[in-house]
């Protein structure tokens, strides 16, 4: 019964469904609404405030990594960043599609975001990614870039929201220690726990409670990011296995 009245309660955001095939077992993605989470935000507070209600066990809490990181003041105000020759030369370089219907946001392709993936992956890494990527995207060859850059590196969003306006004119860096996160979570819950960076190219986890939970399994969960990336003010996520 608990599950039915969880289910009614819980809508999908616009243009997404609760439920999504993986193989053989059909699995319910519950979207946590919340209030306007902030700096001054307490991650394991509000995952109380919000998901106890709904929680059961063998739910995996999946949380987004952009709110753990306000959560712990990762954010800078656009003004305060300093974007050298070097971020600006690999910004015109990220094609993010602007001015066109597929265009979904300037992601690394403004100066103040590439700055801080720079900072973030350091110079010498990004150099041998930046030649790497130059040398295998004419072969067709897509995405090298972020993976010698890393997670981290490629979780940094700028702006971080185009419509939440308390934070549009902010970026955002990777949260710090998301595995210590996720394993926090777990303690206090019981339930296993994701830390996840989704968008409209797909999902993968920034940090793990158990690392059974294959990035496999998570990309075809979030491939169509039912979490959203606008202001859908959802950014907890139960995944049910429905039986």
């Amino acid at each position: 019964m608990k599950n039915e009245i969880n289910n009614k309660e819980i809508k999908p955001n616009k243009g997404k469904n609760l439920e999504i095939q993986i193989g053989s077992k059909t699995y319910l993605r519950l979207p946590i609404r919340t209030a306007l989470i902030t700096e001054k935000s307490d991650i394991i507070e509000e995952l109380k405030k919000y998901i106890t209600p709904y929680l059961e066990p063998n739910d995996i809490i999946f949380v987004s990594e952009k709110v753990l990181a306000i959560t712990q003041g990762r954010i800078i105000n656009l003004n305060d960043i300093k974007p050298t020759s070097f971020a600006r030369f690999l910004a015109r370089k990220v094609n993010n599609k602007y001015g066109t219907k597929d265009f979904r946001g300037f992601g690394h392709g403004t100066p103040m975001a590439m700055q801080l993936l720079i900072e973030e992956a350091g110079y010498p890494r990004v150099f041998l990614a930046a030649a790497i990527s130059a040398i295998t995207r004419p072969l067709g060859i897509k995405g090298l870039f972020y993976v010698i850059c890393g997670k981290r590196a490629k979780s940094i969003d700028c702006p971080l929201s185009f419509n939440i306006l308390e934070y549009a004119h902010h970026a955002k860096l990777a949260p710090m220690d998301p595995d210590g996160a996720a394993k926090k979570i777990k303690k206090e819950f019981g339930n296993e726990a994701v830390i996840l960076d989704a968008n409209y190219l797909g999902a993968f986890s920034v940090g793990k409670s158990n690392r059974s939970i294959t990035e496999k399994f998570i990309q075809q969960a979030f491939k169509d990011n039912p979490l959203g990336q606008a202001d859908e003010m959802t950014p907890f996520c139960i995944l049910r296995e429905k039986k």
